[in-house]
């Protein structure tokens, strides 16, 4: 299914109806007012695994969602393109291209989909809460974590996922069927084989989660002009110079992360020809940068102006298809 069969209009309104029925309710909220998105999916009796193919976004499942409707499902995410960041309980996901993270529909989730210029591209692989064979829920304690997908049993389940839609096209109902149980098999064995080893987390462990919370965190707020440290250290309930000593061995700074980003984000409006209406000014604004320094800034950065890569981007386009 494609919303290039949807009118452009109305692509986003059946892309969220979709994914309602598909996944579970949520509010998602585009980066881009194009909007596009594909999913094809592969059913068997004891899973789905779905790719889906979409515009960058961030998707919000709140508690009063759940209580209106939870399907009591997990799901295995396994991103295949552009990074994301998944937060369920007190844990947040930053995912690369071949991370792989477990999230439930029994709890509020954050996720946003990184705006860098291509569409989104990951697998979902569907697994009952009530037919997957771990006890007492204690699945639970993986939600928001990374999983391991390049060695062991991790790597086999991420090929997998990777191959099932693929492998689906000329496979009978009996091959699905046998997939799929081997599907749910390898992700209790992933699952399983991290719980035995989920007890006391190591300080090193805890503040690496902790620092990938941060970054997930600016992210989310790169458009906010009083995102500064002190309000990073207040939300996360630590001091400022310990957000600071979180950064240590970073490769730069709280302040030097923030603007890197909403850079990035400009320089992206900027060679988005769907966002050529709006001005440079607007454009930082929108990014909470201050327009008046914008131009020296992008030079030292990009080894050009504003304007200059507009027009960059605007020549590399050519000139519109003759009717």
């Amino acid at each position: 299914m494609s919303t290039d069969a949807v009118p452009a209009p109305e692509r986003f309104g059946w892309w969220a109806e979709l994914m309602g029925r598909q996944v579970m309710p949520v509010s998602i909220c585009p980066y881009r007012a194009a909007f596009r998105g594909r999913v094809e999916a592969v059913e068997t009796p004891d899973t789905q695994v779905a790719d889906f193919g979409f515009s960058p976004m961030t998707a919000r499942r709140s508690a009063v969602q759940i209580r209106r409707h939870d399907p009591e499902f997990y799901y295995l995410v396994l991103v295949r393109g552009a990074p994301m960041t998944l937060t369920q309980g007190r844990r947040t996901a930053c995912l690369e291209a071949g991370g792989m993270a477990l999230f439930s529909t029994s709890h509020p989730l954050e996720c946003d989909f990184v705006d860098i210029g291509r569409q989104s591209r990951l697998t979902l692989m569907r697994l009952s809460r009530a037919t997957l064979p771990l006890p007492g829920g204690r699945a639970d304690l993986l939600l928001g974590e990374p999983l391991p997908a390049r060695t062991g049993p991790g790597r086999l389940l991420a090929s997998y996922l990777a191959q099932l839609s693929e492998a689906g096209h000329d496979s009978t109902p009996a091959d699905l069927a046998r997939l799929g149980a081997v599907g749910v098999d390898l992700a209790a064995t992933v699952l399983a084989a991290r719980l035995d080893g989920h007890h006391v987390l190591p300080d090193t462990t805890r503040k690496a989660t902790l620092l990938a919370r941060v970054h997930a965190f600016i992210e989310r707020h790169l458009h906010d002009p009083d995102l500064r440290p002190a309000a990073i250290a207040a939300h996360h309930h630590i001091s400022v110079r310990s957000l600071h000593e979180l950064f240590r061995d970073e490769t730069e700074s709280v302040a030097a992360s923030i603007r890197r980003r909403r850079l990035a984000r400009c320089h992206a409006d900027l060679t988005d020809p769907t966002l050529r209406h709006r001005t440079i000014a607007e454009t930082a604004t929108r990014w909470a940068l201050r327009p008046g320094d914008l131009g020296r800034v992008f030079r030292n950065v990009y080894g050009a102006t504003p304007h200059e890569i507009r027009e960059q981007a605007r020549d590399a386009d050519g000139p519109p298809a003759a009717c």
